[in-house]
């Protein structure tokens, strides 16, 4: 027998009132609605209808779907990323730290390796890392997470000492036009940026897309049948294939000041200065729908998670992978474009930086996911288009125009 599935969306929404419970069927769909109240509050929940095959007849399935991030079991909350909140606000702080001449190479190597050494007295105790969560993934090429550490030596090394001279090509420092003034090494990269763009994909995104929503973690080990019986983790309230969703949604956004909220899918915040931050940019501006389409695949993939629906809940994986990852394209495409159009201009320090995010964003590439499990970049690739731009001062503008239409071709943008 064939398996046959099908997914329908039905608007419900659920009253809450305080000591009334009812049941009653709907000719429409044959869909049971179930109102139980302890509360004074209203939600709104969508239906997902999923036939699948079992031995015999096939069976119908109906998932409620929370329209807001909200899951609980016992009347507690299962969800919970506060690590991947605290490896964003360590972000923060290192990329301001690296906005000024005021921290040692010491100091910064021991934010990004150790997790200490932060204002945020409660990131030094959290015990989670920026470091061993960059390019961790089992698609990750070791040959990156060096590259970031030598960022912040080439810093503090080279451009902190030459804070106050005049930039040139081969000489680290300060660059100044009409419309911004940067600090950068011999080759012109403004390193707050290429690091903190090139983190976008080396941790935020690797860990959502190739690490955490995948089969080689919400699968691992008895993973999925301790889900299917509603097995907790030590001492939680949620099982562990529940919590790694959670951690991949966390890393998006875990900067947000309410996931519970309805309208978090159509109007990210863009707090923080990594992915969330391009989120709310790519969607208000050449994606339209694509906080709506991610939101809801996230919300849509965790309540499967619940209902034991692990091919559904792969395919939502699938849409935040592409998804994702053609942000990445996009935005990488973007700087290109503003820094040819910036230098045109006669405005190099504007330009340089331009040019530093989209290196960035161009490392960021060999972390997507065309939803098979394969980068739409390979390592070796994203370090050949590194390899062509990496000397601001004498880069063409014909190498980054090639650059620029490979990475368009691959993802149709």
């Amino acid at each position: 027998m064939k398996n046959m599935k099908k997914i329908n969306h039905k608007p419900i929404l659920f009253i809450l009132l305080t000591s009334i419970f009812f049941m009653s069927c709907s000719k429409d769909d044959d869909i049971e609605y179930i109102t139980q109240t302890v509360t004074e509050t209203i939600i709104q929940k969508e239906i997902e209808t999923v036939t699948v095959e079992v031995p015999g007849p096939s069976v119908t399935v109906y998932v409620e779907v929370p329209y807001s991030y909200e899951y609980a079991r016992a009347g507690k909350s299962t969800v919970s990323f506060s690590g991947q909140t605290a490896r964003l606000n360590m972000a923060d702080e290192l990329y301001a730290a690296l906005n000024t001449n005021t921290f040692t190479k010491a100091q910064m190597l021991e934010m990004f390796n150790d997790g200490t050494g932060f204002a945020d007295a409660s990131l030094n105790t959290s015990g989670k890392k920026m470091g061993n969560k960059t390019a961790a993934s089992p698609i990750a090429s070791a040959t990156v997470k060096p590259q970031f550490d030598a960022m912040i030596t080439d810093f503090a090394d080279n451009v902190i000492p030459n804070w106050a001279t005049d930039a040139a090509n081969g000489q680290a420092g300060v660059l100044t036009d009409a419309t911004r003034t940067i600090h950068v090494n011999a080759k012109g990269h403004e390193i707050d940026q290429t690091f903190i763009k090139g983190i976008i994909g080396a941790m935020t995104l690797d860990q959502i897309i190739n690490n955490y929503i995948t089969p080689y973690q919400l699968d691992s080990g008895t993973r999925t049948a301790d889900n299917t019986n509603k097995v907790k983790a030590d001492g939680k309230d949620y099982t562990v294939m529940e919590h790694k969703w959670d951690e991949g949604f966390g890393y998006l956004y875990g900067q947000e000041a309410d996931v519970t909220r309805l309208d978090l899918g159509t109007s990210p915040t863009g707090n923080g200065t990594t992915l969330n931050k391009y989120f709310k940019k790519v969607n208000a501006s050449s994606h339209p729908g694509m906080a709506i389409q991610v939101f809801d695949a996230f919300r849509r993939g965790r309540a499967f998670i619940v209902a034991n629906q692990y091919d559904k809940r792969d395919q939502q994986a699938e849409i935040i992978q592409k998804e994702l990852s053609k942000l990445i394209a996009q935005k990488a495409v973007d700087y290109l474009n503003g820094y040819m159009s910036k230098i045109a201009d006669g405005n190099t320090a504007d330009a340089f930086h331009a040019l530093s995010e989209g290196y960035g964003f161009i490392m960021s590439l060999q972390f997507t996911n065309d939803g098979t499990g394969t980068p739409y970049f390979s390592n070796s690739e994203v370090n050949a288009f590194l390899a062509s731009m990496d000397n601001f001062w004498t880069v063409e503008n014909s190498t980054l125009e090639s650059i620029r239409d490979e990475i368009s071709s691959k993802f149709g943008i």
